[in-house]
């Protein structure tokens, strides 16, 4: 899907958007279905409840496996984004799913700290990069966190 700059968009649902209940259900249901097939690389079949005959709808099983991963968000309330890996985010919203200032995000993209590509004038963030960015700025917090505690115990602290 594209917007109006030719950006690939994800989908998005907000937390409260599907009730957690009716997500639990649905997630016990195919978290059973996929504990009880044999073989981890089987299609997931679906029969849905409409009435309209015998036909099933084929999902590959990774797909099903991601759908169960976002029933689990939905069931505790979270909200969920589907991006593709390949799409293209404007600075406002890589900033928006970084949670920061456009400001902020402009800096961290002048200062190589994230991946960008100039599209006339207009900045544009790889997902996959912006994905990067966070895997690695998770490792760097843990490594910090880590030293802070070795720290602590060394002087008695902890």
């Amino acid at each position: 899907m594209e917007d109006a700059m030719g950006t690939a968009a994800g989908k998005k649902l907000e937390p409260g958007v599907v009730d957690a209940a009716d997500a639990q259900r649905a997630l016990r249901r195919i978290n059973d279905y996929l504990s009880h097939t044999a073989r981890s690389n089987e299609d997931v079949q679906v029969h849905l409840e409409t009435g309209a005959g015998d036909e099933a709808l084929v999902l590959p099983r990774p797909v099903a496996e991601m759908f169960a991963s976002m029933l689990d968000a939905l069931a505790h309330g979270q909200g969920i984004q589907i991006m593709p890996v390949d799409a293209e985010l404007t600075t406002q919203q890589a900033a928006d799913m970084l949670n920061v200032s456009r400001p902020y995000l402009i800096g961290l993209l002048e200062s190589g700290e994230i991946r960008f590509r100039l599209v006339g004038r207009h900045r544009r963030i790889r997902f996959a990069d912006l994905h990067q960015y966070l895997r690695e700025d998770d490792a760097r917090r843990k490594e910090t966190a880590d030293e802070l505690m070795e720290l602590d115990q060394d002087l008695g602290l902890l």
